[in-house]
């Protein structure tokens, strides 16, 4: 029985898990950071690595671990459902609410905008987005050849442009990276921010997401063994998650000397397009939009085919997959108008709740790995997170939204009383109080059984 890859085997699998989790928010947000963090762009570099290298690969472990055939199968294991939820509205996170709209506006901001007027930018992202996501929907219901051409051809070529542009920053710096202070909450907790920029690239999601293609690709390759399967995936994944790293520290490392020239910009795509026209001027502004914009397409197309086939997986007597297609193009079409700043403000609230309960999720797949399944420990770790991170989510919305909605300054107010609240991660300490209660739980219910079988 085979019980490793071969070297050639575990680079596929890394180019694999590359291209699974490496999209639009990859680049954009490590830029942004990068502007914002200035002087303290190192601690926050290892935070944004931790939530957009690190925990993806393990999302992808915890999978293999639990031998799960997908999300579902392995939200299943705290409750059928919490599983419809938690997968409806993970896919719905990385699909037409947020994930797909941002890839249309990415590319238009990144590729057009500098090139648009000011008094048009309005109808020119309409037009854009209209022809993008006409594109997307022709392909997501005609399964083409062009995605493998875009995918080997495209996208080498837009990593040969961006390490061409990366070089020429370092050889030629904007200005001097240590001179500009970090700004907002950069200043007092760049770790901690750089770890909650982490939950903006969604990488932990579409690892959960996604994962169970690349498990079953390594199956594919002769492995069976949970743990053969975990090794190979770890293995194989330092080479993808070293070249991910090393693209954060290059754009990080970028973006905060830009910060000398055009002071902070409104997003990341602004980032990016500066940086293009500053070295290369139109050419390279037009070039990098055009390679951005093919990697971005190949994404929707992707995302729009994963999210229908799971819709329709899930939800057998609702809509066909080529409806579910038309139906997330039409939406993410609508949404991607609203600009790329303001999708980005609206993600963040429904990131926060989210990223907590995913993040606990694949804790609790590695614990199983070593001490077995056991529902207990899964339900009320589950409950102890959920309701912590409900305050995140409240605590994100934007201000217009908390005070429209009754109660919520209450509950916000009172969110922030939890431990470690301050830097986002109020949700540990309950998480942790949910896990010794399921384990308290777990050992009462085995003291009982135990007792039980001892007085027969």
């Amino acid at each position: 029985m085979k019980h490793r890859l071969r070297k050639q085997e575990y680079i596929f699998v890394a180019s694999m898990l590359f291209g699974l989790v490496f999209g639009a928010g990859n680049l954009i947000f490590p830029a942004a950071m990068g502007q914002q963090a200035g002087a303290g762009m190192l601690p926050a570099l290892i935070g944004f690595c931790i939530t957009g290298v690190g925990l993806p690969l393990l999302g992808i472990a915890a999978i293999s671990i639990t031998a799960s055939e997908n999300l579902f199968d392995l939200c299943g294991k705290i409750d059928r459902r919490f599983a419809y939820a938690f997968t409806c509205a993970l896919y719905l996170c990385i699909g037409p609410l947020f994930a797909i709209p941002r890839t249309a506006t990415v590319s238009f901001q990144v590729g057009a905008a500098p090139f648009v007027s000011p008094d048009v930018q309005t109808l020119g992202l309409f037009i854009f987005t209209l022809i993008f996501f006409a594109l997307v929907l022709y392909f997501s219901l005609r399964p083409s050849g062009i995605l493998i051409w875009v995918g080997k051809v495209l996208n080498p070529l837009f990593l040969l442009f961006l390490g061409i542009l990366i070089v020429t920053a370092v050889i030629s710096p904007m200005g001097a990276v240590w001179e500009a202070e970090p700004v907002g909450t950069y200043a007092e907790h760049a770790f901690f921010t750089g770890l909650l920029e982490g939950y903006n690239t969604m990488d932990v999601l579409a690892a959960l997401a996604f994962g169970n293609i690349l498990v079953s690709a390594i199956k594919r390759l002769g492995l069976s063994e949970p743990k053969d399967l975990s090794y190979s995936t770890i293995v194989s994944g330092t080479f993808s998650t070293a070249l991910m790293a090393l693209i954060y520290l290059a754009l990080t490392y970028v973006g905060a000397q830009s910060r000398a020239v055009y002071g902070l910009d409104a997003n990341g795509g602004d980032v990016l397009a500066h940086i293009a026209a500053h070295y290369f001027g139109a050419f390279g502004g037009i070039l990098l939009g055009i390679t951005i914009t093919c990697a971005c397409l190949k994404t929707a197309i992707g995302l729009v085919t994963a999210c229908s086939t799971t819709f329709a997986e899930l939800f057998p007597r609702s809509l066909p997959y080529p409806k579910y297609a038309v139906l997330f193009s039409l939406f993410s079409f609508a949404i991607s108008n609203v600009g790329l700043s303001k999708i980005i403000a609206y993600s963040l609230p429904v990131l926060y709740f989210l990223y907590p309960i995913a993040i606990v999720l694949i804790a609790l797949c590695l614990i199983e790995g070593l001490v077995g399944y056991h529902r207990p420990l899964y339900a009320c770790t589950m409950v102890g997170t959920t309701c912590a991170a409900a305050f995140d989510f409240l605590r994100a919305l934007p201000a217009g939204m908390q005070e429209a909605l009754p109660g919520v300054e209450f509950l916000v107010a009172w969110g922030d009383t939890l431990p470690l609240a301050h830097i986002g991660m109020g949700w540990v300490v309950p998480s942790c109080v949910g896990l010794l209660v399921g384990a308290a739980a777990l050992l009462l219910r085995r003291f009982q059984t135990t007792h039980t079988h001892g007085s027969l």
